[in-house]
């Protein structure tokens, strides 16, 4: 029988169960990345993205579409990280607009809402580039409209949609050269079509294992010191699925439930045809992993150490009396005059995020290279700034988007993008504002200096890889450039060189070192020293930036 429509209750298990898929997936959809830096990749970006999506999404009791829509638009907004965390978001913002207003979904609502999910998408990006996530939605949607001419029956439909969109995947290769090269596929297509996967899934009725979603959502919150006065008997949380060789009995089952009680409690213990699922507290997890040994293969085995846990709930604690605090202190600084002009910058150490500190800057975000600050990180940031016009400084070009979206959801306050990709032009830009000058001339002078600011960052490369027609291996030292990948060695001083004879030229007049937290002060002095006798007509500053994973950050203007 032609199943015809998808009510909201089933819309959600799908949602969910692709955000668990993605989830699941992450870290292949990391190793897809053409740059092998060792920096916030696409599958996390996605990933965080989706289950704020879907946190919102399981709090919900008995949603209509509405509802639904609303929790799945507003969550993956505000956690959006990382450009492909933002088009994912934008692709589940124009879906939702278009499913609220029905009570159940067809193969003709269904086309309508994956169009306007792709148009919406396209239009969060300035230059929409072929060959990468958006070119997976688009296929999505073109064959979703023509699927909806011919077919009404969703078990039909929805197939074929998702094996356009692996087909049209499996060619973003043929459309990007530079994953060609690197002999990939787009990562962010491949994170879409994981989601989609999942939720046909979910469609069919399998299975669906949302426990990272449940992990993610968080637990029950617990006062300060009241977790301090339990008695952890039994230390470690054992969990594993034993796939039996021979017909588990219920005799079977009612002897292995006794020996686990003997070694420990919290007992789960179910049998399902030839798997059984097992849980158990105890302080010796090799015994109830060696007894299970007898009954056949083990699988998904997790122990966790809850005394750990406990002690680290403990700091948490600790560190929600801090936030609180600090909460109190950002209320009574609201309280003063709003001033005109504020600042917020992201920075990658604490060097960094000293020099924006001293340039004036009002608030840092941290983390703007292993982890990608979310679109909620900017909001609260906003709110944090008492001032009219607030400049962001994204400093990375994974953030511009998650920047110029917080922009958009902000209505009380004016906020400035200025387009930094880098550090070394966040630096500029924040030394270019003029206190004297209005707020258009200040937007034009900032982006015209960094326009004259050349950067270098210095890293290890992570995986095996082929780019800008260099041969690279894990553990290589690369000096990357604003377009690409310059230089490639075994020493970091030598690589930084060689990419530095690429960036000076004759109109160069100052080149800046912001050494990384794996350099010695020393070190750093002495290498500074080897590029003033390389560049003797060119002012060379250093810095320490304590930023981790690269090195050497450098600008030369």
């Amino acid at each position: 029988m032609a199943v015809k429509t998808i009510n909201t209750e089933t819309l959600r298990k799908m949602f969910l169960a692709g955000a668990a898929n993605l989830e699941a997936k992450k870290e292949f959809i990391n190793e897809l990345n053409v740059f092998p830096v060792p920096d916030g990749d696409t599958g996390t970006n996605m990933t965080l993205t989706i289950m704020s999506a879907a946190k919102e999404v399981q709090s919900l009791d008995q949603p209509d579409m509405v509802y639904m829509a609303k929790a799945i638009s507003s969550g993956s907004l505000r956690g959006a990280r990382g450009n492909s965390g933002v088009i994912l978001s934008q692709l589940l913002r124009g879906f939702t607009k278009e499913i609220r207003e029905h009570a159940e979904i067809d193969a003709i609502v269904l086309a309508k809402a994956c169009d306007r999910a792709t148009a919406t998408a396209y239009k969060a990006v300035m230059k929409p580039k072929e060959g990468t996530i958006l070119t997976v939605a688009k296929g999505v949607s073109q064959k979703a409209a023509e699927l909806a001419e011919t077919t009404e029956d969703l078990e039909v439909f929805i197939p074929e949609v998702l094996k356009y969109a692996e087909e049209v995947l499996a060619e973003t290769p043929e459309m990007l050269p530079v994953l060609k090269e690197a002999g990939v596929v787009d990562s962010g297509g491949q994170g879409l079509v994981e989601v989609l996967r999942g939720a046909y899934d979910a469609f069919l009725g399998k299975e669906v294992d949302y426990s990272a979603i449940q992990e993610s959502a968080g637990t029950k919150m617990v006062k300060p010191g009241e977790q301090a006065q339990a008695d952890i008997k039994f230390g470690y949380c054992t969990e594993f699925i034993i796939m039996t060789e021979t017909p588990f009995t219920d005799q079977n089952e009612t002897e292995f439930k006794a020996y686990l009680e003997s070694i420990g409690d919290s007992i789960v213990c179910v049998a399902d045809e030839d798997i059984v699922k097992v849980h158990v507290h105890t302080n010796d997890p090799g015994l109830a992993i060696q007894k299970a040994l007898t009954f056949g293969q083990l699988s998904r085995m997790k122990i966790d150490n809850m005394r750990e846990e406990h002690q680290e709930k403990l700091i948490r604690d600790a560190e929600k009396v801090a936030a609180q605090q600090a909460q109190e202190a950002a209320a009574k600084k609201k309280k003063e005059p709003r001033k005109s002009v504020g600042f917020i910058a992201v920075s990658i150490g604490d060097g960094m995020n000293d020099i924006f500190r001293e340039l004036g800057v009002d608030y840092i975000i941290e983390g703007g290279q292993t982890m990608n600050p979310s679109t909620d990180d900017m909001l609260n940031a906003i709110d944090e700034v008492n001032a009219d016009h607030i400049f962001i400084l994204p400093n990375n070009k994974n953030i511009i988007l998650a920047a110029n979206q917080a922009q958009t959801l902000t209505k009380d306050k004016d906020i400035i993008v200025i387009p930094t990709k880098t550090v070394p032009q966040g630096i500029t830009a924040v030394i270019s504002f003029m206190p004297e000058a209005d707020v258009d001339t200040n937007i034009e002078g900032m982006q015209e200096a960094i326009k004259n600011v050349k950067t270098g960052q210095v890293t290890y490369a992570v995986r095996d890889t082929h780019i800008d027609d260099k041969e690279i291996h894990e553990g290589d030292i690369m000096g990357i450039g604003d377009q690409g990948i310059l230089s490639v060695g075994q020493s970091v001083e030598e690589t930084t060189k060689d990419m530095l004879a690429q960036l000076v030229d004759e109109d160069s007049e100052l080149i800046s070192l912001y050494y990384g937290q794996d350099v010695q002060d020393e070190a750093a002095e002495e290498f500074a020293k080897d590029v003033e006798v390389l560049y003797p007509d060119v002012d060379v500053d250093v810095h320490k930036g304590g930023q981790p994973i690269y090195y050497y950050v450098l600008s030369v203007e």
